[in-house]
């Protein structure tokens, strides 16, 4: 994430030094990563404690991790994002934890980069002490007492002295600006999450999205569902009865008033034919009553040619997912109806390791063909809806054989 400071700050000729005060940041800044180098260092003072400070190191990542996500935000106002996901799963030991890439290139930070930028840091706080040492040396050099060997040798080098202070001056700012952007460079690519990490993040939530997607219509098509049956199902249902009792009882009315009762009740069940067919397409009640065995039963009791159903449900089926493998079938019953030319068909329906198996096939002409643009494509557009599959055997003459693979859960 890049800074919120501005960038003019640390632009400019290459001979002009920034501003004191970005100087004074970026001096501040480097400053307080020194003390969080301290445990790292320390590994190298002693080889009988190598190992037990290398230990504390690995152990204290993710605290380290936080103080410098501190120290960068406070200091130059860049926000590292956090893990996208925690390192290894609950409970596991903190060598499990460093397996991720990203955990890894944290305690890269924490063991190379880290110290070895502190150390700079180091230089530039002390060069800063040196250089208003050197830059002063006349005032303050002159205070000793005249026959102090302190006065007599540093009057000899003030004039070098002096210059050599001024030029420190003058180089530290823009050494201290060149490695506090180093600092947070690396700091950001290797303490924040990784653009793999980043990716991997992002495709879970679009699958998350477009999970939450495919229930809600599902839930908006059961809800339609039901207001169509209890609504205008209902009201079409009795106005029909009400027209059928008229053409039954009434026998005084002219030929012309009875022809348009007929028609009307006529109508009326057309509507309620049609609209009951509106009904089970959006969302057979018999699916959420009975379950996708006897949703499947009713299909293929539907169906004009003769359909031999096998089902077998040991695992427990997501009602999107139910939803979507009935009007799998359904679609591919009506396509082989429609073009197959078959005598006869098949339909398997199994689950195991989680998935859910549908096999259609036919002993028709065969020749289908997704690419065409027939209904296979909503077939397959269907299936990846929930993260499904479907694959098309149909050479020329036949069989066509249509396979669909869904999750269980979602």
């Amino acid at each position: 994430m890049p800074s919120t400071k501005p960038r003019g700050a640390l632009a400019g000729s290459a001979l002009r030094p920034p501003w004191p005060a970005a100087a004074w940041r970026n001096s501040r800044f480097l400053a307080a990563g020194i003390p969080l180098a301290v445990p790292t260092w320390l590994i190298f003072v002693d080889l009988k404690v190598t190992l037990f400070f290398l230990g504390v190191v690995l152990l204290s990542v993710r605290p380290l991790t936080a103080a410098q996500r501190s120290r960068l935000r406070a200091l130059r106002g860049v926000e590292i994002p956090p893990l996208l996901r925690p390192a290894g799963r609950a409970g596991a030991g903190p060598l499990t934890a460093l397996r991720t890439g990203v955990s890894w290139s944290q305690v890269g930070y924490h063991l190379v980069v880290g110290p070895l930028v502190a150390l700079g840091a180091l230089a530039v706080v002390y060069g800063w002490g040196a250089a208003l040492m050197a830059s002063t040396v006349f005032g303050w050099s002159w205070m000793m007492p005249a026959d102090s060997p302190v006065h007599y040798q540093w009057a000899k080098l003030d004039i070098p002295l002096t210059v050599g202070g001024l030029l420190l001056v003058l180089l530290l700012p823009r050494a201290a600006s060149l490695l506090a952007r180093l600092d947070e460079t690396a700091a950001v690519r290797l303490l924040g999450p990784g653009r793999t990490a980043e990716l991997e993040h992002r495709i879970e939530e679009v699958v998350e999205s477009r999970a939450g997607l495919v229930d809600a219509v599902d839930a908006e098509r059961r809800r339609i569902e039901r207001n169509l049956h209890d609504g205008a199902q209902q009201r079409l249902t009795s106005l029909a009865m009400n027209l059928g009792l008229a053409r039954r009882t009434l026998r005084d009315v002219p030929p012309e008033a009875m022809q348009v009762i007929v028609e009307a009740h006529e109508e009326a069940q057309a509507a309620i034919d049609e609209l009951r067919d509106l009904v089970r397409g959006l969302h057979p009640a018999v699916l959420e009553d009975r379950g996708l065995d006897a949703a499947l039963s009713g299909i293929a009791a539907r169906t004009p040619l003769p359909v031999r159903l096998d089902v077998d449900l040991a695992e427990r089926i997501a009602p999107t997912v139910e939803a979507v493998a009935y009007f799998t079938v359904s679609e591919a019953l009506t396509n082989v109806a429609k073009h197959a030319r078959a005598s006869r068909a098949d339909v398997s329906v199994r689950t195991a390791g989680g998935r859910l198996r549908l096999v259609v096939s036919d002993d028709g002409v065969g020749g289908a063909d997704a690419a065409r643009g027939s209904g296979l494509t909503g077939l397959r557009q269907r299936a990846a809806s929930v993260d499904g599959s479907l694959s098309v055997l149909s050479p020329v003459g036949g069989p066509t054989t249509i396979t669909v693979e869904l999750p269980c859960v979602l």
